[in-house]
């Protein structure tokens, strides 16, 4: 996520940038497979399935047209996600009534438990990268001044003595590590 969300989308949509598609695939990449796992597949499975949203997403991605209005990428990826996740669970039970892990196929978790489990992992995953990032991306003594005030609700005061800084400055810390964080997520969540 070194670019906001729809930068990156507007990169792969062009696919003359090989980077862009790289960035992608690392940030979708283990959440597709936690989310596949989660529904029921297996592993091997929940590798394939990822390689099979990859492969669609190489088709669909150049006509995918953003519009806050209709709803975020992440409503159409896990459109794609959960049609090829069922397609994937229904290819066992043709020969048992069954899907492969002996769980008949009715008895699956409804499609607002799946909806509910994208949602939750979906932002569990986006702060994940978000995190890593934003870690990466500043010094660490301006992370710790953002991270004390607003996780571990420590003060400014407290935070400044530790870190060798001003109040003012833990504050203004604070402020660019949230700015950049919020400039992350754009279009990632809602």
């Amino acid at each position: 996520m070194t670019s906001t969300s729809l930068s990156l989308l507007q990169r792969v949509r062009q696919r003359d940038d090989p980077s862009a598609w790289d960035r992608f695939v690392h940030i979708y990449s283990p959440l597709l497979f936690r989310w596949g796992q989660g529904a029921g597949l297996k592993e091997q499975d929940a590798v394939d399935l990822v390689q099979d949203v990859f492969a669609k997403l190489l088709v669909e991605l150049p006509r995918f047209e953003y519009d806050p209005n209709r709803g975020a990428f992440r409503a159409w990826l896990k459109t794609v996600a959960v049609r090829l996740c069922r397609e994937r669970q229904r290819k066992p039970q043709a020969a048992t009534g069954r899907m492969a892990d002996g769980q008949p196929l009715d008895e699956f978790a409804g499609a607002n438990s799946l909806e509910e489990f994208w949602e939750a992992e979906y932002r569990a995953h986006v702060v994940r990268q978000a995190l890593d990032v934003m870690q990466a991306h500043f010094e660490p003594r301006l992370w710790q001044c953002c991270w004390g005030l607003t996780v571990e609700g420590r003060s400014a005061a407290e935070l400044g003595a530790e870190l060798g800084m001003s109040e003012g400055a833990v504050y203004v810390a604070k402020f660019r590590v949230l700015r950049r964080l919020r400039q992350e997520l754009t279009g990632l969540i809602d």
